[in-house]
């Protein structure tokens, strides 16, 4: 694999790259996630789009700040975003976090920062419509039932329902869906900063409750396609010690394994 460029560096050099990847917190800092934040990067440099990252220049969206009620945090952490954005002259930006792309879409514009924002689903979705990712040539997944796990933020939050599901279906694979899914989609319980505090007393954490919603369908595999996400199915597959007979994957790792990057 290329080593990722900086937007930094690319600048410096005189060049323009056509994408920013915004990699966020969890992409950057969890080891699970950064898995992700590399299959994004392959897909990227396998289509031979121009990209280039913040590096150390990136800081969090603030996203968690504003859904735990510090709107003042939330607007000094993006503004010092929206700078550095700005001075880089960045137009289009592309981001495996649908809480990023949530705030980066939808609040930065508010603050003087407006670009294209799409989710990595998006991107391969485009990329598989333009026939540059074909799912050949990689790990089969032939015989096995794929569901997908839609985050809010993506979801219920943006109306994005149709690219994950597009790039699944190009796979030889069964893909089933859970009775809540869509916009009736039930949520992993990370979403509006609850990632970062202890579940309140109840009955059940909702995590075990979605993967019970996985279980029901039979399927091998869940795709997810949020860090957060991530997270929370994992542990909640754990919960049941189904770890091998479920795999939690993000749609950018299923791609890459089915096209053999």
């Amino acid at each position: 694999m290329q080593q990722i460029p900086t937007m930094a560096a690319m600048i410096a050099e005189g060049k323009e790259p056509e994408i920013l990847f915004w990699v966020g917190c969890a992409g950057s800092f969890d080891e699970r996630a950064q898995k992700i934040t590399l299959s994004i990067c392959k897909i990227l440099q396998h289509v031979g789009i121009s990209y280039a990252v913040l590096g150390t220049e990136e800081s969090c969206t603030g996203d968690p700040a504003k859904r735990a009620g510090n709107e003042f945090l939330f607007q000094m952490q993006a503004m010092v975003n929206i700078e550095t954005l700005n001075a880089y002259n960045v137009k289009k930006i592309v981001t495996g976090c649908p809480h990023c792309f949530n705030t980066i879409k939808n609040e930065y514009p508010g603050l003087g920062g407006t670009y294209e924002v799409i989710h990595h689903t998006q991107l391969i979705q485009q990329l598989i419509d333009e026939g540059k990712l074909k799912a050949e040539g990689g790990e089969s997944f032939k015989g096995k039932k794929i569901t997908y796990h839609d985050p809010c933020y993506l979801g219920r939050g943006n109306g994005v329902y149709e690219a994950p599901r597009k790039a699944l279906e190009i796979l030889d694979t069964e893909l089933v869906e859970m009775k809540r899914c869509r916009s009736n989609g039930l949520c992993c319980g990370a979403g509006g900063a609850q990632m970062f505090k202890e579940p309140e007393k109840g009955n059940k954490d909702i995590n075990v409750e979605r993967i019970q919603d996985v279980i029901d369908t039979n399927a091998t595999v869940v795709a997810a396609a949020c860090p957060f996400c991530m997270t929370m199915l994992r542990d909640g597959v754990k919960h049941f010690e189904k770890e091998q007979e479920i795999q939690v994957l993000d749609i950018a790792e299923i791609t890459v394994r089915a096209n053999g990057l």
